[in-house]
């Protein structure tokens, strides 16, 4: 028998909502602050996936300007009915304090390719929308509901549901809080299965740190009672070391031959963070774990008997590493090429932008052929207007390298290659200018979380020559990056090792307030306001063995 090895999809990939259509299988991951919007990877064998769409790719569907770190685009879920793919999102535009504006929508394509619809606008009520057809081909929205009123750190007042009325494109008739949870609390990320005249709800709890959990309830009638599984998570690693951290936030697929698997997200905190102090109050380390590769997506076998509550095929309800393949042809896609270059047909899928639906202003592929030119926007620290491509970080360890031509007008202006994971975490190799216009290279680094955020400059500015390109690199390895540059001979090496697990969820304020991933790629500012460029020949990216 095949095994399928986790994580299925690395790196910064949350919130999965998985489909099948036929013998195609489709998940739908939340993208927070990045443009486009909801990545949908493809498989046809559950084992390997491949990245195909982003579809929320224009300002009528999204814009994400003043969003604040890890806000934005929150648990997408994807489902297909009436010969149609039906997406539903948030788009969070505040998340912290007593308060949370968390706008839901929903839009609908006849393909996976599209074309994806402008949004019908549904409620704010709460977070994590999901649709669920029913098999009278009613329509039901349900979404946690935000209790602004509770204390305590708890204002996760259940689950609602509420029609959707096609016709009209409108939620129509009462709003029903059909479950409250359990006493872990923070119940979330509601998904809906009719299976053996039982209406199964699944559900996230716990918080998206280490004490996460999926819970599932059942109901024989729609809107409820719904009794909470005996087991009460069927899937939860709190209190446990393996590799496979921080596991809920779930939905499950049926096979072709009626075999059942669940997605749901995780983490991998890197080996030498690992160590799990312990006292009396149990395995509690998030001070200590550190995941840059953020909340990734895994896979699980179930056993679901007829009229039973479904639960993992291998036994407990801890997450194993690998999961039995489904009895289809293997389906491997082609790796993508480690070097990027540029072209003026679009960014390779692998590259995103943050937050604006007006990628123009940032970057062009046709002002240099076959160059990625980036326009100096506003600085690192801004929620709108900010020049910064990059892809995920996938690999424990890894290699990245970019090749800039750059003439700065002066101190204000800088471009380089950045390991970023929000505003306040990131590590900068820049080229610039010093006092007297002399072109330049220096650091900045940022390890921390606002209030305690502050940018270091951990190097002296590095003479360059007036002209050419300079070639910039980073190695990672696991917790330690080193930044690399080259003019026209050998790469020479900073001298400095940088904390890349502060480019984590956990670091600063901790999991459960930060929810991306790292990210490597290159970018340009320009604080004095004139946009000036800086022009990106290739880039490349190339994972290896941590350790």
């Amino acid at each position: 028998m095949s095994l399928i090895q986790n994580p299925i999809l690395p790196g910064f990939n949350p919130d999965p909502s998985i489909v099948r259509v036929g013998d195609d299988y489709y998940i739908a991951t939340s993208t927070f602050e990045w443009y486009p919007g909801v990545q949908i990877h493809h498989s046809r064998d559950l084992a390997h996936w491949q990245l195909v769409k982003r579809p929320l790719d224009r300002a009528a569907q999204l814009d994400l300007r003043g969003d604040p770190d890890s806000g934005g685009v929150w648990a997408p879920c994807l489902t297909h009915a009436d010969g149609l793919f039906w997406l539903i999102y948030s788009d969070v535009k505040r998340r912290d304090g007593a308060w949370k504006d968390s706008h839901n929508y929903l839009v609908t394509a006849p393909a996976i390719a599209g074309p994806w619809s402008d949004p019908v606008y549904l409620n704010s009520s709460g977070f994590d929308p999901s649709l669920f057809h029913d098999q009278d081909g009613r329509k039901w929205l349900m979404n946690m509901i935000w209790d602004h009123n509770k204390t305590g750190g708890d204002r996760f007042g259940g689950i609602v549901m509420q029609e959707y009325s096609v016709e009209d494109r409108a939620l129509t008739g009462p709003v029903r809080n059909i479950y409250r949870g359990t006493d872990l609390k923070l119940t979330e990320g509601p998904h809906l299965y009719l299976r053996d005249g039982w209406y199964y709800l699944l559900t996230a709890e716990g918080g998206t740190g280490y004490d996460h959990a999926v819970t599932m309830a059942r109901s024989r009638d729609l809107f409820g009672p719904y009794e909470t599984d005996p087991a009460k998570h069927i899937l939860t690693a709190r209190g446990t070391d393996g590799l496979l951290q921080r596991t809920g936030h779930a939905d499950i697929v049926e096979t072709q031959d009626g075999q059942h698997y669940m997605v749901h997200l995780c983490s991998r905190p890197l080996p030498e963070t690992r160590t799990l102090p312990t006292g009396a109050g149990g395995i509690h380390a998030d001070d200590v774990r550190r995941s840059p590769l953020g909340r990734e997506t895994a896979i699980q076998k179930l056993t679901w008997a007829p009229g039973e509550f479904p639960h993992l095929a291998h036994g407990g309800n801890a997450p194993a590493d690998t999961a039995p393949a489904p009895d289809v042809p293997d389906h491997p896609f082609d790796p993508a090429p480690e070097r990027v270059t540029f072209s003026p047909q679009g960014l390779p899928i692998d590259l995103q932008w943050l937050r604006t639906p007006h990628p123009e202003r940032l970057f062009s592929l046709t002002k240099r052929p076959g160059a990625l030119r980036l326009f100096g926007r506003e600085s690192p620290g801004s929620q709108f207007d900010h020049a910064l491509v990059a892809r995920r970080q996938q690999h424990l360890a890894f290699t990245a390298e970019a090749e800039l031509d750059m003439i700065p007008g002066d101190y204000q202006h800088f471009a380089g290659l950045i390991a970023w994971y929000g505003r306040f975490k990131f590590h900068y190799l820049a080229v610039t200018a010093n006092d007297d216009g002399a072109r330049v290279l220096t650091v900045y680094s940022c390890a921390a979380d606002w209030p305690d955020a502050r940018v270091s400059y951990p190097v002296d500015q590095i003479p360059l020559p007036a002209t050419g390109t300079i070639r910039l690199g980073c190695d990672v390895d696991g917790a330690v990056l080193r930044f690399r540059y080259a003019t026209d001979g050998d790469w020479t090496d900073l001298g400095i090792a940088l904390d890349q697990s502060a480019i984590s969820d956990e670091a600063g304020n901790g999991p459960g307030n930060n929810f991306t991933g790292a990210f490597v790629g290159v970018c340009a500012h320009d604080t004095s306001g004139r946009g000036r460029p800086a022009d990106v020949l290739n880039f490349r990216y190339a994972g290896r063995d941590h350790g």
